[in-house]
This record gives structure tokens, C-alpha cells and sequence, in this order.
């Protein structure tokens, strides 16, 4: 598989690797498991951060509507999963999302920008990823059913900067995520050994 230039996503600081695409596409089955994980987790973390800031209200609003988007996809995603009849089970998760979050400080109001922009980065890393699954996969159905959801992803990495932005001085959230960002690539630089979306 010859692998084209990665297209530059906005705050990631390295593209996906040959090694990620390769693997995923030969492990299609198991990427869809994850995936539907990946999207119930996604409508969790909306769900939390509005229940850990409920009085600040441009934030409930934005992510009421990333819930309820993330949820649908993630039906979107069991479809799939009916259709190739791969049930629902657990998968052991990549260190991705601990190691993220490992970076989050625990007093506030850090911790409410480290989120953010944590929860930014993840959106950019799937927006990236489900878009080189679109370009690679080699069943056009599936691979039209990726490209669809690129979309999403992009809104919703921009959402979590503009809440980062509206809650913070801009310079503050460049200079936080410009140092978690690089952290982000450094844990994709070794491929995990299972095939995972952020693997």
C-alpha cells in the first residue's frame, strides 16, 4: 500500500504513520468494534464536562449538541456492526486516551482548559484518522460511510478550541496546547499491536 501525503490537520503535530493505515485496514472489523466505542466515549465526555461546569452556559449548549451528534453516530457505527455481524463486546483500550489525560492538572481553572483541549486534540487525531480510513478503504460503501462523519469531527475539535478560547486568553491555550499537542504525537509514535482508531 503506498501511502499518499497525509493531509495537515490543524494542532496535530505529526501525521499518522504508513504503519497505522496498514494495520487498520487489515483489522477492519476490529477498527468498527472500536469505533463504536470511540463514539459512546465521546458522547461520555461531552455529557461529564457539562455536569462537572453546569453554570457555564455557553458550554452546555455546544456540548448538548456534541452528545446528541456523538450518540448518533454511534448508532451510525452498531449499524455497521449488525450488518458485517460483529457483536458488541469490550476491547482493551490503547494507552492514548490515559496517557492524555494523565496531562490534565488537577485544580481549576487548569484543569477545565486542559480538557478542552485534550478532548480537542482526540476530535483533530479522529477527523485525521477516519479520513485515511475514507482515502484506504477498499470497500467504497465503508469508505463513503467514513468520509461522512470527517465532517463532524472537524466541528467538534473546533468547538472544544472555541470553548478553550472563550474561557481563556488565547495566548494561555496556544501556549497549553502547543505542549500537550507534542505529548499527543509522542504516544502514537510507537504503533500499538492492537488495531484501534487511536492506536
Amino acid at each position: 500500500m503506498q501511502l499518499t501525503k497525509t493531509p495537515t490537520i490543524k494542532y496535530i503535530k505529526q501525521p499518522t504513520s504508513q504503519a497505522w493505515i496498514e494495520q487498520a485496514i487489515a483489522n477492519l472489523d476490529t477498527i468498527l468494534l472500536d469505533h463504536s466505542h470511540c463514539e459512546r466515549k465521546a458522547a461520555g465526555v461531552a455529557l461529564n464536562l457539562m455536569f462537572r461546569y453546569p453554570s457555564s452556559t455557553k458550554l452546555i449548549k455546544k456540548l448538548t449538541a456534541i452528545a446528541r451528534e456523538e450518540l448518533e453516530h454511534f448508532e451510525q457505527v452498531n449499524q455497521w456492526l449488525e450488518r458485517r455481524n460483529i457483536p458488541l463486546a469490550p476491547l482493551n483500550s490503547p494507552p492514548y486516551g490515559a496517557a492524555l489525560n494523565s496531562k490534565v492538572r488537577r485544580n481549576e481553572p487548569e484543569r477545565m482548559l486542559d480538557l478542552l483541549l485534550v478532548y480537542c486534540l482526540i476530535e483533530a487525531r479522529s477527523h485525521e484518522r477516519l479520513g485515511l480510513l475514507a482515502d484506504y478503504c477498499p470497500e467504497p460503501e465503508l469508505a463513503k460511510f467514513y468520509r461522512s462523519l470527517m465532517a463532524s469531527e472537524a466541528r467538534h475539535y473546533g468547538i472544544y478550541w472555541i470553548l478553550a478560547t472563550t474561557y481563556f486568553e488565547q495566548e494561555k491555550v496556544e501556549e497549553r496546547l502547543e505542549e500537550l499537542a507534542i505529548f499527543e504525537s509522542e504516544i502514537l509514535s510507537n504503533l500499538h499491536p492492537e488495531p484501534r482508531i487511536h492506536s
